[in-house]
């Protein structure tokens, strides 16, 4: 055995980092270990081609919490910030949309949307002050929990009487009936829509899908970036502060199992063998590998068990990375909107005939697509006058029918060049080297139980008080000393740090009250 840590952190994605830097700051003796060779987790910039890099799973930076920001003391350095979102339309008679502004749609509309962003706004910074918040366990009487009940029925109130009533009646609807009520532009409809179901296996007439969308409006209002030398930048700060602050991290040396004896954490074990003691294990990994594959289904109630193994998390997003000898023509583009935030979902018909195929296992034929051209504005991730395109790219069944064999890739990739080629009719002569990967492709390179972002989907059943289930929303699993601070916990995924944080703050404070 090697020296005792007082905790072990399982994983070195941003959350896990965020944990370890706010737990070594305040004294703690912290070991992080990382199976991949390099910290980030899906928040990483890698070579996908040579002289090509890109950031390889999430790409744009609109959720990192501003407390999380505060208190590490980060500074991240930007390519690209509060993009534009422009709506593709084949005619180059394109959407805009810029905070509280649409251009390209009607006086009427650009009206609308201000009142409904103002309202969403609102909405969401009611959210995001709960996302900062250890969940309160429900039909607990412990005072900590009722204040925070009592809290948030408050701020519920201060809404006022219409707004509650309307908070309340939206919080569990589709985007579908709000967009199509509000709105006369399809790309408005389309762009909207895509927001609300963007990595989620949803669409638009699902319902709760203006609760997701409220949840990517929860971070900086939805304003978007791009830091410069792409997302693992901010895992490598994260990673500097974390060590600064005491914190070891080894990478290489994924975890094979959390050692439990008589009822409660001891330590980890290596893949290599090695162990390391510690009465307090974190995961970052996701509740089903962490539960059933690290801790061992033998160490659990049956009942948690089964809402585990009940968790739903089946990825339906893929991304897609082209290396360009050039910039694709796009009509009706000049050459700064290249530096934007692209989407293709003509309307919210188009988004939902997109998601249809994938209720039955079955790739869309006619994708959606959030795109970005990172080397635009960061010329070290291409050779000069290079490009690179990074695309997520809905919907792709973790489960597929045949399951994802090269086949099934070629003819998903065939149906996104083909929608490519609608807007940028050059793109396919464009590319010199691809790479697509499927949730199943997303699972195996970044360890997530089935290639879903958030470690589980984002639905109401799944959410706050029950995240990831029932009777383990505040971090703490139902085996003494071992936690979860990744996406799986509350408040989800998407890079933002909450759960990182929320995890230490409630580790420390239950240490403070023992």
């Amino acid at each position: 055995m090697t020296d005792k840590y007082d905790a072990i952190v399982v994983g070195a994605g941003h959350n896990g980092m965020v944990c370890s830097a706010l737990l070594a700051k305040a004294g703690k003796k912290v070991l992080v270990l990382e199976a991949n060779d390099q910290v980030g987790g899906a928040a990483v910039t890698r070579e996908f081609a040579d002289g090509y890099s890109v950031s390889a799973c999430a790409h744009l930076l609109y959720q990192l919490q501003p407390e999380v920001r505060k208190e590490l003391k980060l500074s991240p350095q930007m390519a690209s910030e509060d993009m534009t979102t422009i709506a593709l339309a084949e005619d180059g008679n394109h959407l805009r949309i810029h905070g509280d502004n649409v251009e390209g749609a009607t006086e009427s509309d650009a009206e609308q949307y201000r009142r409904f962003r103002k309202r969403m706004t609102r909405f969401s910074d009611l959210l995001r002050k709960y996302f900062n918040k250890t969940p309160p366990r429900l039909g607990s009487k412990a005072f900590t929990d009722l204040l925070t009940l009592g809290q948030l029925g408050l701020d519920v109130r201060m809404l006022g009487k219409e707004e509650m009533q309307e908070f309340l009646r939206l919080i569990g609807m589709n985007i579908h009936d709000e967009v199509t009520e509000r709105f006369e532009h399809p790309l408005l409809r389309g762009a909207i829509s895509l927001d609300a179901v963007l990595g989620t296996h949803l669409g638009p007439r699902s319902p709760n899908t203006i609760m997701t969308y409220l949840y990517r409006q929860a971070g900086d209002h939805g304003r978007t970036a791009t830091p410069s030398g792409g997302m693992g930048s901010i895992s490598e700060e994260l990673g500097h502060v974390a060590r600064g602050a005491g914190a070891t991290i080894r990478t290489g040396m994924p975890v094979k199992r959390i050692i439990i004896e008589n009822g409660r954490a001891t330590g980890v074990e290596t893949e290599s063998g090695e162990r390391f003691n510690s009465f307090t294990v974190i995961s970052n990994a996701d509740p089903k590998r962490t539960m059933m594959q690290l801790v061992g289904a033998k160490h659990i109630e049956t009942g948690f068990t089964k809402r585990i193994h009940h968790l739903r998390a089946k990825g339906n997003a893929a991304k897609l990375h082209l290396a360009l000898d050039g910039l694709p023509t796009i009509a009706g583009f000049s050459r700064k909107d290249y530096a934007e935030r692209i989407v293709i979902a003509s309307d919210e018909h188009y988004v939902e005939r997109a998601f249809n195929p994938a209720k039955y296992g079955e790739s869309s034929p006619l994708p959606v697509l959030e795109i970005t051209f990172p080397s635009f504005r960061d010329t070290s991730l291409a050779p000069t006058g290079k490009h690179v395109m990074s695309a997520v790219v809905q919907y792709a069944p973790y489960e597929r029918k045949g399951g994802w064999n090269e086949a099934a890739k070629t003819e998903f990739m065939q149906a996104i060049m083909q929608t490519l080629a609608n807007y940028m009719p050059d793109i396919e002569q464009r590319v010199t080297a691809s790479e697509l990967l499927t949730p199943a492709d997303i699972e195996s390179e970044f360890h997530i139980s089935g290639g879903h972002w958030h470690h589980g989907e984002l639905t109401l059943d799944q959410f706050l008080f029950v995240r990831p289930v029932n009777g383990a929303a505040q971090y703490r699993m139902p085996i003494d000393g071992v936690y979860l601070c990744g996406a799986g916990a509350h408040p989800g995924g998407g890079i933002s740090g909450a759960a990182g944080r929320n995890a230490a703050r409630a580790i420390l404070n239950r240490e403070k009250a023992a």
